[in-house]
């Protein structure tokens, strides 16, 4: 069963939330698209956006929606969750948000086919965690599909961990230092299908890591 979120702990960044469109459009429209369209394709069956923020990947799904497909989104932030929900009714595919954290998915066992986790892992405050909840609500053989920035080396790494602590504060919890393609490789519960670290973006935004894990159909050993 789904464990029961903290509201306590819900994060709120109303200046991040007001900004962060305005701010991504040109990368949302050349940069990052290729990428989103990494995470949609063939994309089918019953879908979570972990953590959607404004609602960056939605008209993605939009644009690769069949009929037995069905999209969830869960965002904590209710700033983020509010635009969220305004670009959900703007289009033609039905999407249902919750307000959640991934270390704490409000869904059964077993009910995804896929997550897709983009530009989300930087802000989850226990990964293995949120982990854990992703293995637990995808079916066996699921995919989680991921596209993240993490930290650069050289002077880029230092650069990032001298920013590091301001960033977290005003870019509603991001962290610049993390090393999340290695530790998303590292789940027990999942395979590799494929990861590639791609030198993309601007420091201290850069680099990315895409790739794809597929559950494990049965559990390992504890």
């Amino acid at each position: 069963m789904p464990a029961e979120p903290n509201a306590s702990q819900e994060p709120s960044s109303p200046l991040f939330a007001a900004i962060y469109d305005p701010a991504t459009a040109l990368v949302e429209r050349t940069l990052l698209r290729p990428h989103r369209e990494y995470l949609v394709a063939n994309l089918d069956g019953t879908v979570l956006d972990l953590g959607a923020g404004t609602g960056a990947m939605f008209p993605y799904f939009d644009s690769v929606a069949t009929e037995s497909a069905a999209f969830h989104a869960i965002e904590p932030d209710p700033h983020m969750r509010q635009q969220a929900r305004e670009k959900a009714d703007a289009q033609a595919t039905p999407i249902r948000i919750e307000s959640a954290p991934a270390e704490a998915l409000p869904y059964e066992d077993d009910c995804f086919d896929v997550v897709i986790a983009s530009m989300v892992f930087c802000t989850i405050p226990a990964i293995e965690s949120a982990m854990s909840e992703i293995a637990r609500v995808l079916r066996p053989s699921g995919e989680l599909r991921f596209f993240e920035h993490v930290i650069d080396d050289g002077w880029r790494a230092r650069v990032q961990s001298a920013l590091a602590p301001l960033w977290k504060r005003l870019a509603g919890g991001c962290h610049l230092t993390r090393q999340t393609g290695s530790r998303l490789a590292a789940a027990k519960s999942f395979d590799v299908v494929e990861i590639e670290r791609l030198n993309l973006g601007v420091t201290p935004i850069r680099p990315f890591v895409r790739g794809r894990l597929r559950k494990r159909s049965v559990s390992p050993a504890k």
